[in-house]
């Protein structure tokens, strides 16, 4: 009996370790809600399945890096290995923090001789208060974050999120930095709606930066980023006076980028007035590059099949069309139009069923919409078809920075998508220098000579181009297999109704 008993518990503990490894390669464990991924307590890794009587809150980063390259999950990489290190020192210095001592003003510090406005009964409590005998006691600064940029595909993301699935007892948030500053804009909207109206002929200003920099610390203490990236004025000039209190109020970051802090925001508009925001950054956020020259994304990964078509294919529409029958046949809903609601707008997919969209280029990048929308359909779907994406040229930007968005948030939220597009995916994308008459109007409008066209991303869609390299690293490992499973939300729920199934059966009689 005990020897039938200790066969079935080896079972359950290698089916366990097996789904572990598969699942939580290059995004641990985690719960997304309104664009953040937040903490689900304490997931089960690989580390504490191997080793059980090691607590949780004693894991580190490295054990789990070790793991993962000793089952062949990872390779091990020098660089990463450097960046680990850094981070688990990071590791065991927030164990436990919190930022609350920074938000609170530091109760002062009584001198000796302060006994001696005794003799003074008359002194106003203002007077008392600012009585040289006092001084504040000092605090000592918040950890440092990290700021890890490097090429496409060379672990930033993954380094990160094994950081914050590792880290236990602390109020955290990982989100994507596009989400984020959504966030930070609905919230500077709200606060402004609810503001006193303006009489008439009187004249005040609010600033809202401030309180919800305050509303953000208030929530939690360590913010992890992914893709940090500064692509309009908007942004760029209000992240000053946002990070400067959220640093000073004791939250710590951690952030990816594929540009070094120099190179944020390169080229944009009004850019003067957005350095000294650079020297903010990089004083509580220390910079670690990342550059192996490996795509790791780029590998002979096993493909999940033939999910990326060329529309002079002659059979793309009816290999696709019959795979999203097939996927459909598996729903058991009705096929039908969706209408989802973002931010009090309506965004309307003609042909969708169950988690499963059916959509053109046109509807998801040639209307107005933007980063919220595709959060909505990430929420929404599992699987997105996708026909009929164009060549990018300059005179596309603004679908092309659509487009970039929207794989940034699909990949993100481990959305599958198959497409068909007019060129391979190395060759979708084409920069020319040659402008067009909207650019050469705007010019106009601002007052600049033709030669500015040459050193602002706006004309030349550097940032674009720059963007477009991790979108195309992307989605080479979108159509990976391991990707194709770990993004099928039905067999995640099966796949846990299975672990309850063995366990049981290993339980005694």
């Amino acid at each position: 009996m005990a020897a039938h008993l200790a066969a079935r518990c080896n079972v359950v503990f290698r089916y366990l370790l097996k789904y572990t490894f598969r699942n939580n390669i290059w995004h641990p464990t985690r719960r997304t809600e309104n664009g953040y991924a937040t903490s689900t307590g304490s997931p089960c890794t690989s580390s504490s399945l191997l080793n059980p009587y090691i607590p949780v809150c004693t894991r580190t980063i490295e054990q789990h890096y070790d793991i993962q390259v000793y089952c062949g999950s990872l390779k091990e990489d020098a660089q990463q290995r450097h960046a680990l290190c850094e981070l688990g020192q990071l590791q065991k210095t927030l164990q436990g923090y919190s930022n609350s001592i920074y938000l609170v003003p530091p109760k002062p510090k009584i001198k000796e001789g302060k006994d001696s406005n005794a003799n003074h009964p008359k002194l106003s409590q203002a007077e008392e208060d600012s009585s040289p005998t006092e001084e504040e006691e000092p605090l000592l600064p918040p950890p440092r974050g990290f700021y890890i940029h490097g090429d496409v595909g060379t672990g930033k993301t993954m380094l990160m999120d094994m950081f914050f699935s590792n880290l236990e007892n602390v109020c955290k948030r990982r989100v994507h930095f596009n989400s984020f500053m959504l966030d930070v804009h609905r919230r500077i909207h709200r606060r402004k709606q609810s503001t006193p109206q303006r009489r008439l002929g009187k004249m005040f200003t609010y600033d809202p930066i401030l309180p919800v920099a305050m509303e953000i610390s208030n929530e939690t203490c360590l913010l992890c980023f992914d893709e940090f990236q500064v692509t309009n004025v908007a942004d760029a000039m209000i992240l000053k006076q946002l990070f400067e209190t959220l640093f000073r109020t004791g939250v710590v970051v951690i952030a990816t980028s594929n540009r070094p802090p120099e190179d944020l925001y390169k080229n944009g508009l009004q850019r003067d007035a957005f350095l000294p925001f650079i020297d903010v950054l990089k004083e509580y956020c220390q910079p670690m590059a990342i550059d192996s020259g490996v795509d790791y994304r780029r590998l002979d990964l096993p493909l999940a099949g033939k999910l990326y078509y060329l529309t002079s294919e002659t059979d793309a529409e009816v290999c696709m069309d019959t795979l999203f029958d097939n996927l459909a046949q598996r729903q058991n809903r009705v096929m039908s139009p969706r209408v989802l609601k973002v931010q009090g707008r309506k965004l309307r997919l003609e042909k969708t069923c169950g988690t499963i969209a059916d959509c053109t280029f046109e509807e998801l990048c040639n209307r107005p919409v933007g980063a919220s929308d595709y959060l909505e359909m990430a929420r929404a779907f599992d699987t997105v078809f996708i026909h009929g994406i164009p060549v990018f040229t300059l005179t596309l930007k603004d679908q092309a920075q659509r487009f970039i968005t929207l794989i940034d948030n699909f990949y993100d939220n481990k959305v599958r998508v198959v497409l068909s597009a007019d060129a391979p995916l190395d060759r979708l994308f084409v920069s020319s220098r040659k402008g067009n008459n909207h650019d050469r109007m705007l010019l106009d409008d601002l007052g600049l000579s033709g030669d500015a066209a040459d050193h602002l991303s706006l004309f030349t869609a550097e940032e674009e181009i720059f963007a477009f390299q991790r979108t195309v690293s992307r989605l080479t490992e979108m159509q990976t297999k391991m990707y194709w499973t770990e993004g099928d939300r039905s067999k995640t729920s099966h796949t846990k109704r299975g672990f309850r199934v063995l366990l049981n059966s290993a339980k005694p009689i």
